[in-house]
């Protein structure tokens, strides 16, 4: 295959053409690992609250790599040295942050895949394409892991103003509709700088800073958190869960062979060789609403009830407060539901449970945002702001809430 061939262009809505720096990314994205990630949606069930989030997270991933091409650009004509080699690395860092995302991967790992969490598993695909790329990617996984003396690397990739932020809080509020969102990501990357080693960004950016963190805030809110967003991954994670208890007893559910496997498994971290490796690279999106279109006819009432309300979006009901919900009034609700249902104590839990959400757009004890003064010295972006909110943006928020079946109230 010539080589001109590889140099391809995307056409992405946000940022218009992204190209491809390079044959070996053009490779990686080749890769059936990578290519997996068109079948995974970037925001989960929130489609079921905006039609329009169904973009993926191969789109996204593309979309980060462009704007570290960006930010490299940006710090290059500053004068800071990065060496064709370290570029690389970090196109092929960001490029694949995100590969160990299985299909709804938080309901995943609160439920068949047992606390293995997605930046683990990427680094685990990332050691298997080394393997694969002749030791291509070492540079870029030791970035990837913090090992890289240059301490503005991993920043770029991961801290609390990384390119994969950047990416997804413009990419979501696009797709979601919730203009919130829209950042400027074009002033942040051109107010970049590095100082002593650490990113920082300008002064005269700390407005595009402050909308940043406050765009993240009411992401969370109005998206990620959205309560219809999160019942359904609820919901989601308790399907998981029902079915592989029901295949652990011998039960079999029709489903596709890789789902089959982590059902039928116990999987952790250590179990994760290249067999294992390759069966979680088949799984996307359309195993598990496959086996969610299946599972609405089984005669467990459990699997049935909850994958017809994901099928149908008929949710269970969710109702936030700010206040810890109180045991007796969750306990009383438990027996009408088990009294109407005609259902035991146990399954009764998959319908009528509490939670709570957690919201900070900004945390003090990670890593902070730094602003570079005009005097050259450097300030976290909290004490920098005149903006008292950004110190109300730095406190957790918490939220409590307690689903059970609409039904309860009906009754």
């Amino acid at each position: 295959m010539s080589q001109t061939n590889k140099l391809k262009i995307f056409n992405d809505p946000i940022y218009g053409f992204i190209t491809i720096p390079n044959t070996l990314i053009y490779d990686l994205i080749q890769h059936p690992y990578f290519q997996r990630l068109r079948r995974i949606s970037q925001m989960g069930m929130s489609y079921l609250v905006y039609p329009g989030a169904h973009h993926t997270r191969f789109h996204h991933a593309l979309g980060c790599m462009h704007i570290m091409q960006k930010a490299v650009q940006t710090l290059q004509f500053k004068g800071v040295s990065i060496s064709e080699e370290e570029e690389n690395a970090l196109y092929i860092a960001i490029l694949l942050h995100d590969i160990g995302h299985g299909p709804y991967s938080h309901a995943m790992e609160h439920s068949i895949v047992e606390e293995v969490h997605h930046e683990e598993l990427s680094l685990l695909f990332m050691e298997q394409l080394n393997k694969e790329f002749d030791g291509k990617l070492a540079l870029a996984i030791q970035v990837f892991k913090g090992e890289y003396h240059r301490k503005f690397m991993l920043q770029l990739i991961s801290s609390q103003l990384d390119m994969d932020r950047m990416d997804y809080l413009k990419r979501d509020s696009f797709y979601s509709g919730v203009a919130e969102g829209n950042i400027n990501s074009e002033r942040l990357i051109q107010m970049m700088n590095v100082q002593d080693d650490y990113l920082v960004i300008e002064e005269k950016g700390i407005y595009s800073v402050e909308k940043f963190l406050v765009a993240r805030r009411l992401m969370y809110w109005q998206a990620y958190l959205h309560k219809t967003s999160v019942v359904a991954e609820l919901i989601l994670t308790k399907i998981l869960k029902r079915a592989k208890e029901l295949t652990q007893k011998g039960t079999i559910l029709p489903c596709s062979e890789p789902l089959q496997f982590f059902l039928q498994n116990k999987i952790s971290l250590t179990d994760f060789d290249k067999n294992v490796l390759d069966k979680f690279s088949y799984l996307d999106d359309y195993d598990v609403l496959g086996a969610i279109k299946a599972w609405q006819f089984h005669d467990d009432f459990v699997l049935q009830s909850l994958c017809r309300m994901i099928l149908n979006r008929d949710l269970l009901k969710i109702q936030m407060t700010d206040d810890k919900p109180i045991k007796e009034n969750l306990l009383a609700i438990k027996n009408k539901y088990i009294a109407l249902a005609g259902i035991s104590d146990k399954e009764a839990d998959y319908f009528v449970f509490k939670g709570k959400l957690k919201n900070q757009a900004y945390s003090k004890s990670s890593e902070p945002i730094r602003i570079l003064k005009k005097d050259k010295t450097i300030e976290d972006v909290v004490e920098a702001s005149d903006q008292l909110h950004l110190k109300a943006l730095s406190k957790p928020v918490t939220k409590y809430f307690i689903c059970f079946p609409k039904v309860v109230l009906e009754a």
